[in-house]
């Protein structure tokens, strides 16, 4: 795509170390001479045809000294003659007697001036898609840049900093596989190795090292879809915690939560996090698989919350794994615990590739309980991930046939061999 304001100099293309002064360029520009009196009544009323470009004034002193005239830069892509000035643009500039006759004034513009897409389509293959953005945690820019962007990989680095105030750190996902902690292995690409991330979401604070823990910016809305769920009082497992999205808003709101993550980075931010939002008292932290989460402190919890007739949310959001988790329920208590009006309520989130995906995570999500929840069961798309993979929510009250048993059942289920430390292939979307 060719910029009508800025074609950049055809020596930049394929340029990997980044050379600022290459940029460099002299263009023409419309411009109207405006009475200084009048010249803030005109600028306002000229605001959509104004140049609008980073580091560019859009008003100028006059080259005589002591002018009472100002010069207005005009967008070339707006402007090109007298004529292309609106009916009611035209109307203000002969209210304010100010002649639509045009100047050309000779516009430097240096890299400064210069949008991030501009240098980059400057500089990468032509016809190669050409990608700025990213996701911002903190200060810190996390990229995923494609196989042919990897040669100019520094260079996009530096831009993406350059252009982005407070953005002191620029990264690259290299591989969306960490084998057990979800976490993304990265490379730098310029600034400060610095991956303490502080971050606010729905005005809540967090820290934690970005490199070592999994967060997506991108799930902010879906964490406080489910937290506004819960009620004051209501107690909150949370199977996967991470750093705290889910616990820390809950506990904030007077539930009682008990969290666990399986990273012990996780689990240490996730503490620092309850501590930095003086809601440690409410949220009581595990570091466990989620499996033996359930079939511990779960387990434990559960027979005097339904007693009380407690309200209770799960909250499972490993949407690689989590599905496959909901076995761990199966014949978790026995059946004097029974009380059918509180039993806990379900949020499992999934991957799906299927082309009906409501339809494919709730099939998943019986198959695991083994027991069908088609008839009781709401989902939630929340987003999509890449091209045919959706992530979902299916939300169910836990069926008190999967979650008692009888004595025998118990037994049986107590002598299985404890199941291996489960491993997250795909990263993506979860927390």
């Amino acid at each position: 795509m060719e910029h009508k304001l800025y074609r950049p100099p055809p020596d930049v293309r394929g340029m990997t170390c980044l050379d600022k002064e290459a940029f460099t360029q002299t263009i023409s520009v419309p411009a109207l001479r405006v009475p200084t009196r009048v010249l803030n009544k005109v600028v306002k009323s000229l605001k959509k045809s104004t140049i609008q470009r980073p580091g560019v004034p859009r008003v100028l002193q006059e080259k005589e000294e002591g002018s009472d005239f100002r010069l207005v830069l005009l967008d070339p892509h707006r402007v090109t003659s007298p004529t292309s000035f609106s009916e009611a643009e035209a109307e203000a500039l002969r209210s304010f007697s100010v002649s639509q006759e045009l100047q050309h004034y000779d516009l430097r513009l240096t890299y400064d001036n210069l949008k991030s897409e501009e240098v980059l389509e400057a500089v990468l293959p032509q016809g190669q898609d050409v990608t700025s953005s990213f996701s911002r945690v903190g200060h810190i820019a996390h990229m995923n840049l494609r196989d042919h962007q990897l040669p100019y990989k520094n260079l996009i680095g530096q831009v993406i900093m350059d252009k982005n105030p407070g953005v002191t750190c620029v990264v690259n996902k290299t591989n969306t596989i960490d084998s057990t902690y979800r976490n993304f292995k990265m490379e730098m690409l310029a600034g400060e190795e610095n991956m303490v991330a502080k971050v606010r979401e729905n005005g809540v604070a967090y820290e934690f090292d970005f490199s070592r823990v999994y967060w997506n910016p991108r799930l902010s809305t879906e964490h406080q879809r489910v937290v506004q769920l819960v009620k004051r009082g209501d107690t909150v497992f949370d199977v996967f915690a991470g750093v705290g999205p889910f616990a820390i808003p809950a506990a904030r709101s007077g539930a009682n939560v008990v969290a666990n993550d399986l990273n012990p980075e996780s689990y240490r931010w996730l503490q620092h996090n309850c501590k930095l939002n003086k809601v440690e008292s409410k949220v009581r932290t595990f570091n466990l698989d989620g499996r033996a989460f359930i079939q511990g402190p779960v387990k434990q919890e559960l027979p005097a919350l339904l007693k009380k007739k407690a309200v209770i949310h799960v909250v499972m959001n490993l949407p690689a794994l989590a599905l496959e988790f909901l076995d761990a329920f199966r014949g978790l208590l026995h059946r004097e615990h029974v009380c059918e009006e509180s039993l806990p309520t379900v949020h499992c989130y999934g991957f799906s590739k299927d082309n009906e995906p409501e339809t494919d995570v709730v099939k998943r999500a019986s198959s695991s309980l083994g027991f069908p929840v088609e008839e009781r069961c709401s989902v939630h798309f929340v987003r999509n991930v890449a091209p045919n993979k959706d992530m979902m929510c299916v939300t169910f009250t836990l069926p008190k046939e999967v979650l008692f048993s009888s004595d025998h059942e118990q037994t049986e289920s107590s002598s299985e061999p404890p199941p291996k430390r489960q491993k997250c292939e795909e990263a993506t979307g979860s927390t």
